[in-house]
């Protein structure tokens, strides 16, 4: 085993997953909708947690264990969470429930993100976390930055696409999508952007407040 798969591989052995997150874990894993892994959810809590947010918007539920981990990190946070598959939206709608989370603290939304997004507020979100389907991630991550107040942050799970995008050799539409949207971040003015490499990747933009 290489040195960086031993440092992944004890990364998330070491990360503690709380039991609610790992039942909602087990429910998706069941459903089909692979969820983030524990240590990029861990990280995510630790970003809800030091930035204080109050207001999250999450592009993708699943079954929960995202926007679980989100408000494990900022428990006075309100969870705006939009799918387009009612199924994945009824079992986190459960997950929520037997996590005791407050209904006044979730509000879902069924229906398409690319239609949803434009109706909502501008500038009134600390956090959008953005996990829907790859072909839309950089429409979806243009919303997400609208969507944010100044020095508010998105996040896109998943932006290393299982090593593909590393891989020169692959061109796909979503690799190069992926790829393309590490690349156009990192150097711009606008946002201070992030990439860790902990489980299957969290790309992080935080927005830089203009005089």
């Amino acid at each position: 085993m290489s040195e960086q798969a031993a440092n992944h591989r004890y990364a998330e052995e070491a990360t503690v997953e709380p039991d609610h997150i790992a039942r909602a874990r087990a429910h998706a894993l069941e459903l089909g909708a692979t969820p983030i892994s524990a240590a990029v959810g861990a990280q995510c809590a630790v970003l809800a947690a030091a930035s204080q947010a109050l207001n999250i918007v999450e592009i993708g539920t699943g079954a929960g264990v995202s926007g679980l981990w989100l408000l494990h990190g900022s428990p006075r946070a309100t969870l705006t969470t939009i799918d387009s598959e009612p199924e994945h939206l009824a079992v986190a709608r459960q997950s929520f429930a037997d996590a005791k989370i407050p209904a006044a603290r979730a509000r879902f939304i069924t229906g398409r993100a690319a239609e949803v997004l434009p109706r909502m507020n501008e500038a009134s979100y600390d956090i959008v976390f953005v996990d829907a389907d790859p072909e839309g991630v950089i429409e979806y991550v243009e919303h997400g930055l609208r969507l944010v107040r100044a020095g508010g942050t998105v996040l896109i799970p998943r932006v290393l696409g299982g090593g593909a995008v590393a891989d020169p050799v692959r061109r796909d539409p979503v690799t190069a999508a992926y790829r393309s949207l590490i690349q156009e971040t990192q150097s711009s003015p606008a946002v201070i952007g992030a990439l860790s490499i902990v489980g299957e990747g969290l790309l992080q933009l935080t927005t830089v407040a203009t005089d």
